[in-house]
């Protein structure tokens, strides 16, 4: 089944887009070329772009709370496992000190590395970290793996708190919402919200042996998919066809 997510508001977007960016991160880090360690370097800048959204810190710290508030009123429901409990609030509790004790803007320890500045104005460039531009970065690209990564890994280490805190909050989120399956008559489905609910998220599961693209659109009232089909010119036309899929909202 592929897993298709879509955001329901502007902080959640920049959210999924962070955990996007962190997980692409740790995947070219564990590699050992050049290659992969430059492009690591291009998402380490990606996400000093994404997260310079000056209140994107104090939402997270809010939602960790407001997740903490919520599984500390379980306390005392029979129907409840403390020590499971226990165990996702000291989670919870944890991401919120670590992200909570990092001083100044995120990254501020990063921008103020010359050396890393001089490669991040210049990697936007087409082809501007030839060794003729950048003859310090050349050099640092011959090195061993295992001391470009390193290096990778102590530039990374004051993002982590964030990297931790959108883990646990989006994970959260994710488990709030109950998977059940829907049909689309003639590829389209539309599902009105309850009022008084606000969800933050919609997951939506679909066999990929369909082939089919879903276009996602929603806001509080209602949401909206239609399931389209691209031809062999990569344009997208609605599929007539009845087909179904799962689909879970998280709030």
């Amino acid at each position: 089944m592929v897993l298709y997510e879509y955001p329901f508001n502007e902080s959640i977007r920049t959210m999924l887009r962070l955990e996007h960016l962190f997980d692409r991160l740790g995947a070219l880090m564990a590699r050992d070329t050049a290659l992969d360690h430059h492009f690591a370097l291009v998402t380490l800048f990606e996400i000093l772009d994404v997260a310079a959204r000056a209140d994107l810190k104090s939402d997270l710290l809010k939602e960790l709370d407001k997740h903490k508030t919520q599984f500390n009123a379980y306390r005392g429901n029979p129907g409840v496992e403390e020590a499971r409990l226990d165990e996702v609030v000291a989670r919870i509790d944890g991401a919120f000190q670590r992200l909570n004790a990092v001083s100044g803007k995120t990254g501020a320890a990063l921008t103020g590395n010359d050396w890393l500045m001089s490669i991040r104005s210049r990697i936007s460039i087409p082809g501007g970290t030839c060794e003729f531009d950048l003859p310090a970065y050349y050099n640092w690209q011959q090195l061993l793996p295992a001391r470009r990564r390193k290096d990778l890994v102590g530039w990374t280490q004051t993002l982590m708190p964030l990297a931790e805190g959108l883990q646990v909050l989006l994970g959260l989120l994710r488990d709030s919402g109950t998977p059940h399956k829907v049909a689309a008559t003639g590829g389209q489905f539309q599902q009105s919200l309850p009022a008084g609910r606000v969800y933050q998220l919609l997951r939506m599961r679909i066999d990929p042996s369909l082939g089919l693209i879903p276009e996602i659109s929603g806001h509080r009232l209602m949401i909206s998919i239609r399931l389209m089909r691209q031809d062999e010119e990569g344009r997208l036309k609605l599929a007539p066809e009845d087909s179904g899929f799962e689909l879970a909202l998280c709030q």
